[in-house]
């Protein structure tokens, strides 16, 4: 009876993983791979308190390659390698004197999203999300008050002086139209979900609004 029960189990056991392997095999012998650029639009937020009425979107711009893996039908699994171009803007007027406050950082991100595909006319739209981890590997920040001559410094990931933190990490939201000759046209959103100032007494994660074009192959 144990013996039964046993090769019974065992049985499961191996067609499990003979579907699993089935389907996984066939994901990765569907894949193709794509690459989309564009720009962002960016900020820290909350950011620093007493500027953020000031704050402006910062304009920067995104390289993404990535691997589009079927999983099931319309449903893929897209992980990738991302240079994204992050940072906060502010400018206006204060105390009657201008100034202007720019923090440029780049970033490599390793997201992997879940996309869902709708046929639609001359293509497929797609809706996706998925969580993503990025590092910070440089930035500078540039200053102007009046007429004075911009100020410029180089932004610190590391030590006890640190201006920002390495690591990010967060969520990814895109949505967009597929051509059928593999032609892209997207947006996305990330919402930072780490605080990436080192400053105590101000907290800020990153917000990127993003539009692009890319090219599945």
């Amino acid at each position: 009876m144990i013996y039964l029960i046993n090769l019974n189990a065992m049985k499961k056991l191996l067609l499990t993983i003979g579907i699993i392997t089935t389907v996984i095999s066939y994901g990765f012998s569907q894949t193709i791979y794509g690459l989309k650029a564009g720009v962002n639009l960016a900020k820290v937020s909350p950011g620093v308190e007493v500027l953020k009425d000031y704050q402006k979107k910062h304009v920067s711009f995104y390289v993404t390659g990535f691997a589009d893996i079927p999983v099931a039908n319309q449903f893929s699994i897209q992980p990738g390698i991302s240079l994204q171009g992050k940072g906060s803007t502010y400018e206006g007027e204060m105390n009657g004197t201008s100034g202007s406050i720019k923090g440029d950082v780049m970033s490599i991100e390793v997201p992997v999203n879940a996309v869902y595909y709708i046929p639609a006319g001359m293509g497929k739209v797609f809706l996706g999300a998925g969580p993503y981890v990025g590092f910070n590997v440089s930035g500078k920040s540039v200053s102007k008050v009046g007429d004075e001559a911009s100020v410029e410094e180089k932004l610190d990931f590391s030590g006890d002086d640190k201006d920002m933190e390495r690591v990010d990490a967060g969520l990814n939201f895109l949505g967009g139209y597929k051509f059928n000759n593999g032609f892209l046209i997207n947006a996305g959103y990330g919402l930072g979900l780490t605080d990436q100032i080192s400053d105590s007494e101000t907290k800020g994660s990153h917000r990127v609004l993003s539009f692009g074009v890319g090219f599945q192959f």
